[in-house]
């Protein structure tokens, strides 16, 4: 496939992007870099080869769950536009 000035525009227009004429020509050079590499990797054999489904073998690897008070109340509520000491004072929208 041949990636030309037209076919950037319609990408952009269809992903809602503003491009500028140089970001345009760029972005013309990068992609067909890419499918480029694309029709490389078509050559390889991979008859015997499994797909991934992960790129890392470790599965759910997960930090202990520890509660802590990491920020002091009196921080936490310095930059607040309206506290009462205690919590975060907003204006009521439920009836």
């Amino acid at each position: 496939m041949i990636i030309d000035q037209k076919t950037v525009e319609k990408m952009a227009h269809l992903s809602r992007l503003e491009l500028s004429e140089q970001e345009s020509e760029k972005m013309v050079g990068d992609l067909s870099k890419i499918l480029n590499w694309m029709d490389q990797l078509k050559e390889l054999d991979t008859t015997n080869v499994e797909p991934l489904t992960h790129m890392s073998e470790e599965v759910n690897v997960f930090r202990e769950d520890i509660a802590k008070n990491a920020l002091p109340r009196e921080k936490g509520l310095k930059n607040a536009p309206s506290q009462n000491g205690e919590y975060f004072q907003v204006p009521k929208v439920i009836e």
